[in-house]
C-alpha cells in the first residue's frame, strides 16, 4: 500500500507531503528516498515501491513543497529539465535537511523503539544524503551521483555512521577534478565507501527514462541493498 501522507515540520508550524510505501508485515527498517531535482515523480515513487517489496518502510519527502508542492518533472523533456534547474536554484538545502530530519522522525515513530532508518538519494538527493550523514541521526546513507560534495568535505568529521557513494566517472555534472577531490578527501574516513562506475554519466540508476544504464543500475542497487541489509 502506498500513498502520500502529511508529516509535520520539525518546528510543528507546517506540514508537507511524504510518499509512503509500506511492506506486507512488519518492516525490517525504514529507507528514505531523497528526490532528484525532478520532484517525487514516478521514478522516485517506484524506488519506494521496490524498497517496500523488499520489506522496508519507504518514504520520499516532497522537498520542493515550499516552492511548489507535488512538482513532477521528466529529465528527458528539455523544457522540464530547465524548469528543474530553476527549482534547484530556488531550493533552500538547509531547510531540506530539516525536512529530511522530520521524515526520519516520522519513520522512527512508525517503526517503534529501536527501528533504524537508512537514506538514499540521487543527484541533488545524493548531495543531501551526504549532508544528512553529517547533520542528521540516520543510521546509514547512500548517495548516487551526488553533486558538489567536494564543497562539503569540511563537514565529514561529523559522520559517525556508514556512508556509500556511487560515482559515475563520466558525470556531466561532477567533473573529474571534483571526483578526485572526493576520493582524496574521503580516503581516510573509515565510515565512507566509494564506488566508481567507469564511463557512465549522471543519472545512470534512474528508475526509468533514457539516462538509465541497466547493468550498472542493477550493480549499484545490489550494493545498496547489501549495504542496508548489513547496517539497518
Amino acid at each position: 500500500m502506498a500513498a502520500f501522507a502529511p508529516v509535520s515540520t520539525l518546528e510543528g508550524d507546517a506540514r508537507f507531503d511524504v510518499y509512503i510505501a509500506r511492506p506486507e508485515g512488519t518492516p525490517k527498517a525504514a529507507i528514505i528516498v531523497i528526490q532528484e531535482i525532478f520532484g517525487v515523480n514516478e521514478g522516485i515513487r517506484r524506488k519506494c515501491d521496490n524498497w517496500a517489496k523488499a520489506g522496508y518502510l519507504a518514504l520520499a519527502p516532497d522537498l520542493f513543497w515550499r516552492i511548489e508542492p507535488h512538482i513532477e518533472l521528466d529529465a528527458d523533456v528539455p523544457e522540464q529539465l530547465q524548469q528543474a534547474f530553476g527549482l534547484f536554484g530556488q531550493f533552500d538545502q538547509d531547510l531540506g535537511i530539516q525536512d529530511i530530519e522530520a521524515t526520519i522522525k516520522a519513520a522512527r515513530a512508525e517503526l517503534g523503539d529501536g527501528g533504524k532508518v537508512g537514506l538514499t538519494g540521487y543527484c541533488l538527493g545524493g548531495r543531501l544524503a551526504f549532508m544528512s550523514a553529517c547533520r542528521t541521526d540516520g543510521d546509514a546513507f547512500v548517495g548516487y551521483y551526488g553533486v558538489g560534495i567536494d564543497g562539503l568535505l569540511g563537514e565529514q568529521h561529523a559522520i559517525g555512521k556508514p556512508v556509500m557513494l556511487h560515482i559515475p566517472t563520466a558525470d556531466g555534472f561532477v567533473s573529474a577534478e571534483v571526483q578526485q577531490k572526493m576520493h582524496e578527501g574521503l580516503k581516510d574516513n573509515r565510515h565512507v565507501t566509494l564506488h566508481d562506475y567507469e564511463g557512465l554519466d549522471h543519472g545512470f540508476a534512474a528508475e526509468m527514462g533514457n539516462r538509465r544504464n541497466e547493468e550498472a543500475a542493477q550493480l549499484a542497487d545490489r550494493r545498496t541493498a547489501d549495504f542496508f541489509a548489513a547496517h539497518l
